[in-house]
Parts: C-alpha cells; sequence; structure tokens
C-alpha cells in the first residue's frame, strides 16, 4: 500500500492510498483522485520522505524529528468539522432553497435550519429582502451517506 501527500490546485492538503504509483498515476489520468475538500481533481503529489524500518533501534531523543503540520490544515479540519455539524443540524430542501427560505422568513412555516441549493440571483434576491443566507460549499464526498 503507498500512502501519498496530496494537494489540489487551492491548495488543500490530503492523504491518499493506492496499491502502487501506477495505480495512482492511472486514476489521476482518469480523473478519479479528487479533492475531498472541493471536489478538485487538479491534484499533485507533494514531496514526502520515505519511512525505512532498519531495524528496532529505538530512537534517541535527537533522532526525533517533529513533523510540520501544512498551515492550513488546522483550518481544513474545522471547516470540515463545521460542514459536518451544518449537514447533521438542518434539513436539506434542495432546489426549494429560495422558496423555503422566504416561506420561513414571512412566518409562513415554522423556523428551523434548511440548506439547499440557490442560483446567484435567487440568492442576491434573498440578501436585498433581508433574508441571511450564507453560501457553503460542501464537498462531494459528504454529499452521499458516509460509511
Amino acid at each position: 500500500m503507498k500512502v501519498l501527500n496530496l494537494q489540489c490546485s487551492h491548495q488543500h492538503v490530503f492523504e491518499g492510498w493506492f496499491g502502487s504509483e501506477d495505480e495512482f498515476q492511472g486514476q489521476l489520468q482518469r480523473g478519479l483522485v479528487e479533492c475531498p475538500m472541493c471536489g478538485d481533481t487538479g491534484v499533485a503529489k507533494l514531496p514526502s520522505a520515505p519511512r525505512l524500518n532498519l531495524g528496532a533501534q529505538p530512537a534517541s531523543p535527537q533522532a526525533k524529528q517533529e513533523v510540520a503540520a501544512m498551515p492550513n490544515a488546522d483550518m481544513q479540519a474545522a471547516w470540515l468539522k463545521m460542514v459536518r455539524h451544518v449537514m447533521a443540524n438542518t434539513e436539506d430542501v434542495g432546489q426549494r432553497f429560495a422558496e423555503e427560505a422566504r416561506r420561513i422568513h414571512y412566518g409562513e412555516t415554522e423556523e428551523r435550519g434548511i440548506r439547499g441549493q440557490a442560483s446567484r440571483e435567487e440568492t442576491e434576491a434573498l440578501l436585498e429582502e433581508g433574508i441571511g443566507v450564507l453560501p457553503l460549499p460542501v464537498p462531494k464526498a459528504l454529499k452521499g451517506p458516509v460509511q
């Protein structure tokens, strides 16, 4: 099993597991490797150092090296946590988002958290009416059932 550090063209860093380098390259060429944050298929492999297990010698404190996390890794994790929270605590009204947001705003139906799809024009119209909306890109991996 080959574990690779990958990065999309939007600078999101993630890990990918592949049976071999050829398998990774084949999936990459077919557009099957995509960023779990944004769905971008413009993925590149980041440099990484191999871990060689050359024996059972205990590592000395001087020999240990700290691996520096990518600066935006914590931000990515926080964003994913927030998206999962929104997905778990809102009702998906799909294409009826603008209509349902208006019904809630004007008291025609009970107030609740909703999410769905709206065009740019629908979003701008809602904002002009004083209805607070927030565009939230949801990674494709979170749109389906989670295993």
